[in-house]
């Protein structure tokens, strides 16, 4: 199973270019989008056309214009969850779980912590909460496949200047903190286990200072999986030439 995960920023903006041709090329079995900003009313049907083998799931923040995420998934699941099951994190739309026969995914928007500490906090407790949930599902005997746009890059290695945003908020030691707790509860970063030491491979670049050129940019977009999955996980790349978005997709192959 081919699965990309793409923070779109805006799912109405990058229709406009080319999106859907790019979707029917790379063909993935599954695509997790997210900060799609958008329902599906705003929508017009004729612009996914083409891409009728796939079954649409979305979770659409309440507040118009905002957050959001959307899977397209050609294998229809077992079973389908939106959110954590918390009101005030749910609202924003940052979650879809998906079950399938041999692995749940999770399709993630974590939320950005650079507003205010208010925000920040907001986004510690959406941690916190998540891997509660995360734990409860493997209690069951479940394997988890979790993407999405993390807003944390974990080590120095993860982005271009590492000093100089160690007190900002997407590389504060306290958000580093909870990736190490990830790992060390069995979750496993599959970039950096094909690519342990791989420098300048990002995921996202700000829109200023011609970032994207220059690759100044930030890996903050993953895919983790279970320990029991680790072994029929084939590839996992960056799509660092795809366009469109302050992103790139991310790519993971699993048997």
């Amino acid at each position: 199973m081919d699965i990309i995960s793409f923070n779109v920023n805006g799912l109405r903006a990058i229709l406009k270019k080319g999106f859907t041709q790019w979707v029917e090329s790379s063909g993935p079995d599954v695509l997790c989008l997210q900060e799609i900003k958008a329902n599906k009313e705003q929508i017009e049907p004729v612009e996914f056309l083409n891409l009728e083998e796939y079954n649409f799931y979305w979770n659409s923040a309440e507040r118009k214009g905002y957050s959001g995420v959307l899977v397209l998934t050609k294998e229809k699941p077992k079973e389908v969850n939106f959110g954590i099951g918390i009101e005030r994190f749910d609202k924003e739309g940052r979650l879809i779980r998906l079950k399938y026969t041999n692995f749940t995914l999770f399709n993630v928007y974590f939320p950005n912590g650079k507003i205010s500490e208010e925000r920040l906090q907001f986004k510690l407790d959406y941690y916190d909460a998540f891997l509660t949930l995360c734990e409860e599902l493997r209690n069951q005997g479940e394997e988890l496949i979790i993407t999405g746009d993390f807003n944390t890059a974990h080590r120095d290695i993860d982005l271009a200047n590492p000093r100089e945003n160690e007190k900002y908020s997407g590389f504060l030691p306290v958000e580093r903190q909870w990736i190490d707790k990830l790992l060390e509860k069995g979750y496993i970063d599959t970039f950096r286990h094909f690519y342990p030491k791989k420098s300048e491979m990002y995921t996202w670049w700000t829109y200023r200072f011609n970032a994207r050129k220059k690759n100044i940019g930030w890996r903050i977009d993953y895919f983790f999986v279970t320990e029991g999955l680790i072994d029929r996980v084939k590839k996992s790349s960056i799509f660092t030439d795809v366009y469109g978005s302050d992103h790139a997709p991310i790519f993971l192959r699993v048997k």
